[in-house]
């Protein structure tokens, strides 16, 4: 079977679903086809992830993207309804803190800096402010804490099928197959091979297939520095309540959680081989996660697992930035990959940006440019040091 379309979205998770409404919405009158191998999302990383949002990020163009991501999120229920119903995201402004010790504080008070200058309401609390935050908080060995009230968590999973929705309505063709190749000829992408032999044509091809982004461009001999990592996320209960709601809260050593619900979950990025890998192990919880939760909180010592489970980031080993734009070497073949664990954060700038890049030939709305594949090459690196 072949079939000619105008735009070709490889993946139909958060990013190539954002990227789809966006164009349509934005007034491409083309027919867009978006594949997804998993019509039931069990194993993309979107609905596997902690679902947190912040704007306390260590780069200008992180840091824009999600003072535009959030003010989306503010309204995403009415702006993605569809037949009335609202898109709904559970969508919680309790906060992001980051907290510092004698090794971290100064490089805070850099970011806090920058923040600032892009206007995040970001504040640099010292030590005796913690506790007005979270009550229970040890931090004998904490010297302050880098918060923003603005920031919190939300569901992804509503989000991405927020975005899904609308693209269907708007006209969107999601195809539930998966795409084995892209088609090149002389220097321009033509389309893509379907693992079932289908072949689909069309002069834009744009890489949203997160975890899988990277095989399937070297796959056309376009290598992308990305490998798949595994995050784990635990959901526990404790005895004795906090009082009060959490916000998304970072230790020093990089174990975070927050409340989900009644329960609580948690998690940290541990050093792990690359490679596609879904299982979680209690051991994970006991060994890592818990020492460091029962001694920052006395509530946490009574800690009991409730569930677990495992995502992939799709991590960029070169600065642990995303990959967004045309590649230099084959003409009407679009990236959006590599976003290292902040792609849901992102996806609302990085489909306005992809939509206006791909039906003008510029960014208008948000300078997207510094992640530019040719970064690589200049050695321009955006290196992103806020990675949960």
């Amino acid at each position: 079977m072949k079939k000619q379309v105008d735009m070709i979205i490889v993946g139909g998770g958060v990013i190539g679903s954002s990227i789809a409404y966006h164009l349509l919405q934005d007034g491409f009158e083309g027919e867009v086809t978006i594949f997804e191998k998993d019509n039931t999302y069990a194993f993309a990383s979107t609905p596997r992830s902690a679902g947190g949002f912040r704007q306390l990020f260590t780069t200008s163009v992180n840091i824009q993207l999600s003072r535009y991501g959030l003010q989306k999120y503010k309204t995403f229920p009415e702006d993605m309804a569809v037949d009335g119903g609202l898109a709904n995201i559970d969508f919680k402004q309790r906060g992001y803190l980051f907290l510092a010790n004698k090794e971290n504080i100064e490089s805070f008070r850099k970011q806090h800096q920058l923040q600032r200058k892009h206007g995040v309401p970001a504040e640099l609390l010292m030590k005796e402010e913690l506790c007005s935050i979270i009550p229970e908080l040890h931090t004998d060995d904490l010297r302050g804490g880098l918060y923003c009230s603005e920031d919190g968590y939300l569901d992804p999973y509503s989000v991405m099928q927020g975005y899904v929705r609308k693209a269907k309505q708007l006209g969107g063709r999601y195809v539930y197959e998966e795409v084995d190749t892209i088609i090149k000829e002389r220097g321009r992408v033509r389309g893509v091979i379907l693992k079932n032999g289908d072949s689909y044509k069309a002069p834009v091809v744009i890489n949203c297939a997160g975890p899988w982004a990277a095989e399937l461009s070297e796959k056309a001999g376009m290598p992308l520095p990305i490998v798949p990592l595994k995050r784990q996320i635990i959901q526990f209960n404790i005895a004795d309540p906090l009082k009060k709601e959490l916000p998304l809260t970072i230790d020093p050593s990089g174990v975070y959680f927050r409340h989900e619900g009644s329960s609580l979950i948690t998690g940290y990025s541990e050093k792990v081989r690359p490679g596609i890998e879904f299982s979680w192990q209690r051991s994970f919880f006991e060994e890592q996660l818990w020492p460091v939760l029962a001694k920052r909180i006395a509530n946490f010592e009574r800690a009991k697992i409730k569930r677990g489970w495992a995502g992939l980031y799709s991590h960029n080993i070169k600065d642990q930035n995303a990959i967004i734009g045309e590649h230099p070497q084959l003409n009407g073949y679009y990236m959006a990959c590599g976003f290292s664990g902040h792609g849901m954060q992102q996806a609302p700038g990085v489909g306005k940006g992809l939509s206006e890049l791909i039906r003008t030939g510029k960014y208008e709305t948000l300078d997207l440019s510094p992640l530019r594949f040719e970064r690589f090459a200049s050695n321009e690196l955006i290196v992103e040091g806020g990675i949960v």
